[in-house]
């Protein structure tokens, strides 16, 4: 599968470069730069179809600037990345409850499972 997307034009293959969303209640359709992911209600653009864009009788057209040079990462989005990437890597404590009598309660975490220790033992 390819990871680029391709434009909602029925019969058009050309890269999609800006995303189309629709605000009815304000009778607007807004024409931005291509969203991170494909979302089910919005319609990805390719450049030209992008340009020919208009909007019916009655509805405003919000062109945001769209991005012209190919997409490039900053040094703050590889920063963030490494540290969500160590932030995962690090090894988790579980945490430990206390009972009634000063005892541990919990005695494992595994992902959003907790393993609770019968206060008879």
């Amino acid at each position: 599968m390819s990871s680029v997307r391709r434009c909602s034009r029925t019969a058009c293959g050309r890269p999609a470069v800006a995303t189309l969303t629709y605000v009815y209640a304000d009778s607007t359709a807004v024409l931005g730069p291509l969203a991170t992911y494909a979302e089910p209600h919005c319609y990805d653009l390719c450049a030209e179809h992008a340009e020919r864009l208009t909007a019916p009788r009655g509805w405003e057209v919000v062109r945001l600037a769209l991005e012209t040079g190919p997409l490039r990462r900053s040094s703050d989005d590889l920063e963030a990345l490494a540290n969500a990437v160590r932030e995962a890597a690090r090894p988790q404590t579980p945490r430990q409850g206390r009972g009634p009598d000063g005892d541990s309660t919990e005695g494992g975490r595994r992902g959003h499972l907790r393993v609770l220790r019968s206060p008879d033992n």
